[in-house]
């Protein structure tokens, strides 16, 4: 029987979509623990997310970490799998990812591949993206899928998740390449920010919570590669120079804000442009 913990801050606008995902995976031959780790919210994530067969905590601080290892500490099956609550779980994902956990070439960690939905997006993000879908990173690291599950021996590889940001980085400093495996069958897809704004906010908190990890992990976390959108993106491919403007300004510009203040909603700092209904998005 999965457990999936989900952290939840002011998700109304997409838990219920999420769990209903969830819902419909569900079997006699494949029971799903779910919990729904809300904290800080002031919305209606908690009644939303409040049904049968979902445990729901209703924790008074935000912040993800300290969520999730609230929903750590109720949910008792193996694998874990811990799935943000925007993301929308495809038919027989839950399945696919357990199946890969305890049979073909032995792995600790299994996640989807994904696909960035970047339709309707200003240029700047769109090019943006069109680099950063290509990076190293995303190809054998557990970043930007929104759903990660553990096996038990996995999840014994740490005792808890450390009190800062960046928690896929995290996750992926526990683990070397041969005790992951992308499970090409199921496909997340992403949602990029709406705005350049938006994704500018994005990437402050995810470099402020990358630098965060690094010092406290050292050689143990991912090393930052600098040209790698040079060298194994656009050389390889000469027409996205264009697209390479303005990545590496946004990037630039994440790099020299991120050096400020932390955000001011207890360490999520996220873009909630994605969790608004389209009607919403102007």
């Amino acid at each position: 029987m999965p457990s999936i913990v989900i952290a939840a801050h002011n998700e109304e606008a997409v838990i219920g979509a999420c769990l209903d995902a969830l819902a419909r995976q569900a079997s006699p031959s494949l029971p799903l623990q779910i919990v729904v780790c809300a904290n800080g919210c002031t919305d209606r994530t908690v009644a939303i997310a409040s049904r049968e067969g979902v445990v729901v905590l209703d924790l008074a601080e935000p912040g993800k970490s300290a969520a999730i290892n609230a929903g750590d500490d109720v949910a008792t099956e193996y694998p874990r799998i811990y799935l943000d609550a925007d993301i929308i779980a495809p038919p027989d994902a839950i399945a696919a990812l357990t199946e890969r956990l305890a049979s073909g070439p032995p792995v600790l960690v299994a996640v989807p591949r994904r696909r960035l939905d970047v339709a309707g997006r200003p240029w700047p993000v769109r090019a943006y993206f069109a680099i950063n879908e290509r990076l190293p990173a995303f190809k054998n690291g557990l970043f930007g899928r929104g759903m990660i599950a553990l096996s038990l021996d996995g999840r014994r590889r740490f005792e808890a998740f450390p009190t800062l940001i960046a928690d896929d980085l995290f996750l992926d400093s526990q683990f070397s390449d041969d005790e992951k495996a992308e499970v090409a069958s199921v496909e997340v897809v992403v949602a990029a920010p709406h705005t350049t704004r938006a994704l500018l906010q994005r990437l402050i908190r995810v470099r402020r919570g990358n630098e965060e990890m690094r010092r406290e992990l050292g050689d143990r976390a991912r090393p930052s590669n600098r040209w790698a959108w040079l060298r194994s993106v656009v050389l390889p491919h000469p027409h996205l120079i264009v697209a390479a403007v303005p990545y590496v300004v946004i990037t630039l510009t994440a790099e020299i804000l991120a050096r400020r203040s932390p955000p001011e909603d207890g360490g999520w700092g996220r873009d909630d442009t994605t969790r608004r209904s389209p009607l919403d998005q102007g």
